[in-house]
């Protein structure tokens, strides 16, 4: 079986939780918990970023994304958080239109609390349903007046796209599209091994 290539979109004062939340995830999940040792995650989880020089995310922590903007592979899946730096890059046409040509061949399309930002600027969410942060909610609807923002859900699946609320929302985003996936038994058993609720619910928690 092919394994599914899954992107996560890394930038300057991107939010911890919102890229590592979704890359714990995916590494995670197994099709056969039995044998979860021996065999690697039905997906292939790695960052990218505009260069492959070193990220500072939210706090200090540094990474090294795999693969810059133009090697990228192709993908079935890209994340796209979000935190402070989503402010400053939707204003970055490069990286907007980047993701715009990447949505065009994704199974699934997703983002993480204002990584919405990013694919609204993308105009990926015109006459979609989505969300953001809870703090970003009145800013998205009056910036993007195209877009159906659900102030009281979690994650809201709209066709192939999947947008959550902020940062520990990206951790119940994955587990849904693991579910969409490869089926709720395995997203459930990925949740368990994590130690982590399965989100039954999907009501917004704040």
């Amino acid at each position: 079986m092919e394994r599914k290539r899954v992107a996560v979109l890394v930038y300057p004062d991107v939010e911890v939780l919102d890229f590592c939340g979704p890359f714990e995830v995916f590494s995670a999940t197994r099709l056969d918990e039995e044998r979860r040792r021996e065999t690697p995650s039905p997906f292939d989880v790695f960052l990218v970023a505009q260069t492959r020089e070193p990220v500072t995310a939210s706090g200090g922590m540094k990474v090294v994304p795999e693969y810059d903007l133009d090697s990228c592979p192709p993908l079935h899946l890209l994340v796209v958080p979000g935190g402070w730096g989503s402010r400053k890059e939707v204003h970055n046409e490069r990286l907007v239109g980047w993701i715009r040509r990447r949505a065009a061949e994704v199974e699934t399309l997703t983002s993480v609390c204002t990584g919405s930002f990013l694919l609204a600027e993308a105009g990926l969410l015109e006459g979609k349903r989505a969300t953001t942060h809870w703090k970003s909610l009145d800013r998205m609807r009056e910036t993007y007046p195209a877009v159906t923002v659900e102030r009281d859900l979690h994650v809201v699946e709209d066709g192939n796209v999947v947008t959550s609320a902020g940062i520990s929302a990206g951790i119940d985003m994955a587990l849904r599209v693991v579910a969409r996936t490869f089926g709720e038994d395995v997203a459930r058993r990925t949740a368990r091994h994590m130690e982590y609720p399965f989100p039954d619910s999907n009501h917004r928690r704040v």
